[in-house]
């Protein structure tokens, strides 16, 4: 008999792939253009807590089309306010210090397990499991920080043309915690952070074992939750119709057979995370370090971003030849050459192959 896995899994089930994004129209596409101009011109982020200062690289690389895209959504497309909005949640992630949160300071959160990065549904998303019975400590701003890390850790994982995650509650008591519902006050505060600052982030919301005091909670706090989010909650439901049952936890009455052991599974996934992380980076810098660049581009799958690979040849030429004339006319013969079109970045049918990741990559 095989051994539990303790690992991330690294990709989606073969058979499993996002459905293809919505065209967007021309009045659609003028806003965007509109917005992407706003956000080239950004130069500050402001802060009244005296995190002010320069646009980063990193906070210029979180500026996606999609990202962009998103936003627009949230709002039904009322540019003015997808800017203001955008703007809010660079300035929220300067204050809340996203990026200065570390695997050693939230480690302590995630001992026992209560929250799990593992698998995808059957479009793709990563499936991000809570646990409320593996509660291990008292309410904190540590708990929230700690959901709005493996946030952050589950968009990393996210693959090629998937922009949402699949949220895998289960309200089971366990050992430590018999009342899983939280409090009010902590409930509203993330539903906040996860609307105000991850629109359109969640794919679908799988919660099952709900208790009474559960079902008295999302009561009260369903004048809170955006009528889209609620549409993407699924109660009580068979889960296996969402999630391949290969990549489902038996705990959520799957057959994939998964043990926590914090000391395997948190360096595993801090390593794949890092990897990620500095993949998309090489891309994003390779690309020429823009904002409003192609998500599938830094996530492997686009060959190219928004800068066309001509035009990149011709600026390379341009940096070593900078003490010498260059020939007006070879360098217009070069850019005729450059095919400018409205096709899609290219898509690739074969998705990555689906394996758990080897005992030897969950070395720190």
């Amino acid at each position: 008999m095989a051994a539990p896995l303790k690992t991330p899994l690294l990709a989606p089930a073969s058979h499993c792939k996002p459905p293809e994004r919505p065209v967007i129209n021309e009045e659609q596409q003028a806003k965007y253009d509109w917005l992407l101009e706003k956000a080239k011109g950004w130069t500050e982020v402001p802060s009244t807590q005296g995190k002010g200062g320069p646009l980063t690289d990193r906070e210029k690389q979180w500026l996606t089309r999609e990202c962009l895209l998103r936003y627009l959504r949230a709002v039904k497309w009322k540019k003015e306010d997808a800017e203001k909005r955008i703007l809010e949640t660079l300035t929220w992630r300067r204050e809340y210090g996203v990026d200065e949160l570390t695997a050693d300071h939230i480690s302590p959160e995630n001992e026992t397990g209560k929250q799990i990065i593992i698998g995808y549904d059957k479009q793709g998303r990563p499936c991000q499991y809570l646990n409320p019975g593996r509660q291990n400590t008292e309410v904190s701003p540590r708990q929230v920080q700690h959901l709005v890390f493996m946030v952050e850790r589950v968009i990393e994982l996210m693959p090629p043309q998937q922009e949402t995650l699949a949220l895998l509650i289960n309200f089971k008591s366990g050992k430590s915690r018999t009342n899983t519902a939280p409090g009010i006050g902590q409930g509203k505060e993330v539903l906040n952070i996860l609307q105000t600052h991850y629109p359109e982030r969640l794919g679908k919301a799988l919660i099952i074992n709900v208790p009474f005091l559960v079902w008295g909670f999302f009561k009260l706090i369903t004048p809170f939750i955006d009528p889209l989010t609620r549409e993407k909650l699924k109660f009580n439901e068979d889960m296996t119709q969402y999630v391949p049952k290969e990549q489902l936890w038996k705990e959520f009455m799957g057959e994939l057979d998964f043990d926590y052991d914090h000391s395997v599974y948190w360096p595993a996934l801090m390593k794949l995370c890092e990897e990620r992380r500095i993949e998309r980076t090489k891309r994003w810098e390779e690309g020429g370090k823009h904002i409003g660049e192609l998500e599938d581009f830094l996530g492997g799958l686009a060959p190219h971003g928004v800068q066309l690979p001509a035009i990149k040849e011709i600026d390379k030429e341009r940096a070593s030849t900078s003490d010498t004339e260059i020939d007006p006319q070879e360098l217009i013969q070069k850019l005729e050459s450059v095919k400018v079109t409205d096709e899609k970045p290219a898509v690739f049918d074969a998705p990555p192959p689906t394996s758990p990741l080897p005992e030897s990559h969950a070395a720190a």
